[in-house]
């Protein structure tokens, strides 16, 4: 275990720089302000020699929501009930620090017979002194929640947000992702789902954001932990007491899918 495993400003500048390069990332959708692109880095094969989970980067531009309220958004758990249908179960567990916590996160997939999936992530958040928004998050263990019987633990290898205000109620939104759902689905279901699914979940989170101001100004307005640390009142936790979490350490759980891609009837 190690106590400096909160992310540092170099991680956060590496971060931001994954999210507005082009370089080495493929388009794959470009449409209606949306834009989404997988990570061209040369294959690498897992143990099992199977390929591993692509690098996403899904990139849209918003007209009618503040770079802020987005990321008050992306912070607020309550709300998040509200909007994300998949969510089973969110809960933030402790402290790290001013800026970083830890958290468990569990969704279901109903259209679909195949197990749900649960993560413990390590989150933090910058605002840079230009006004961008940063939340990123990778999974860890913690030893009071470890993986359950009836769900599959799954993996963020590396997942975030960057959000740039490009006009008083406009900004440039980017989602970030690279995570493992673990269990039996090969990678390359994987892959393709999450191509096609990105672009919609994208759209659940903005049109969670036009209709947030108005659901915040009747419920705790003044409550943003994430902006006013001295708001929460979650335990602090040492750091250290906690450890990345490898794919390579959980196991892969037998379950049943389906090998193509389907419309899924859940909305925001």
């Amino acid at each position: 275990m190690t106590s400096n495993i909160i992310p540092d400003d170099s991680m956060f500048s590496d971060f931001r720089t994954q999210c507005l390069s082009t370089e080495n990332w493929l388009n794959r959708y470009d449409k209606n302000e949306m834009q989404v692109w997988v990570e061209a880095a040369p294959a690498i094969k897992a143990k099992n020699n199977a390929s591993k989970v692509h690098k996403i980067k899904c990139k849209m531009v918003i007209k009618d929501v503040s770079a802020a309220t987005m990321y008050d958004v992306i912070h607020d758990g309550v709300y998040r009930k509200k909007w994300d249908p998949t969510m089973m179960e969110s809960h933030d567990i402790a402290r790290l620090s001013a800026n970083a916590d830890v958290g468990y996160y569990a969704w279901g997939f109903p259209k679909y017979p195949i197990k749900h999936r649960d993560v413990v992530t390590l989150r933090s958040w910058q605002v840079t002194k230009e006004g961008e928004y940063i939340v990123m998050n990778f999974s860890v263990k913690h030893s009071k929640y470890p993986p359950r019987s009836d769900r599959v633990r799954a993996v963020s290898i590396q997942t975030g947000y960057y959000i740039k205000p490009i006009g008083p109620n406009s900004c440039t939104f980017i989602y970030l992702s690279q995570a493992d759902p673990k269990g039996s689905l090969p990678k390359w279901i994987v892959n393709k789902a999450s191509q096609v699914l990105a672009p919609r979940v994208m759209k659940c989170v903005h049109k969670a954001g036009q209709n947030y101001d108005e659901w915040k100004n009747k419920n705790s307005p003044e409550q943003k932990p994430w902006l006013h640390p001295e708001q929460n009142i979650l335990p602090m936790m040492d750091p250290a007491e906690l450890s990345i979490q490898r794919g390579d350490s959980l196991e892969n759980v037998d379950e049943s899918f389906k090998t193509e891609t389907q419309d899924s009837e859940d909305s925001c």
